[in-house]
């Protein structure tokens, strides 16, 4: 264990999250998402794993380290339902609590349709499959930077 760093956050979650850089990309994905063969085709090019949580949960440990990136309109997507594009489902709800509780204030998602956000997991960095159960706890989420301490 490490002090004052997520417990559910394994040594090779921490070593991705420290590797990106600003701008790239890392997937919180469900049980249900092709996640080894989409992982096969990122940066890492391997699977990594936060079991027995849900993608909330995930979402919390990795959003308590990882900054979100600002300069764009949604540092957050999700996967759309099918059918309905509009629709928010509980899994979403509950992971944009986490991403404004750590942001401190409202960052709204943005959402893409199923199969586009199929092709943008595969070129992000990494993939983290969670113990998700629910449908579409699917997320592409943007790192951003942590400004320099002012001198």
């Amino acid at each position: 264990m490490l002090k004052s760093i997520d417990p559910i956050l394994n040594a090779e979650v921490l070593y991705a999250l420290r590797s990106m850089g600003h701008g790239d990309d890392l997937v919180i994905c469900d049980t249900n998402f092709p996640a080894d063969a989409v992982a096969r085709q990122t940066v890492t090019g391997r699977l990594l794993r936060i079991d027995n949580v849900t993608a909330a949960r995930a979402a919390r440990a990795i959003l308590s380290v990882l900054p979100l990136d600002s300069f764009v309109d949604h540092p957050v997507l999700r996967m759309q339902v099918i059918g309905k594009p509009d629709e928010v489902l509980p899994v979403q709800i509950e992971v944009q609590r986490e991403i404004d509780a750590a942001e401190g204030r409202v960052s709204s998602m943005g959402s893409v349709e199923r199969f586009a956000f199929y092709e943008l997991a595969k070129k992000s960095y990494c993939v983290i499959q969670t113990g998700e159960r629910r449908f579409y706890g699917n997320f592409v989420i943007k790192k951003g930077v942590i400004a320099p301490d002012a001198a």
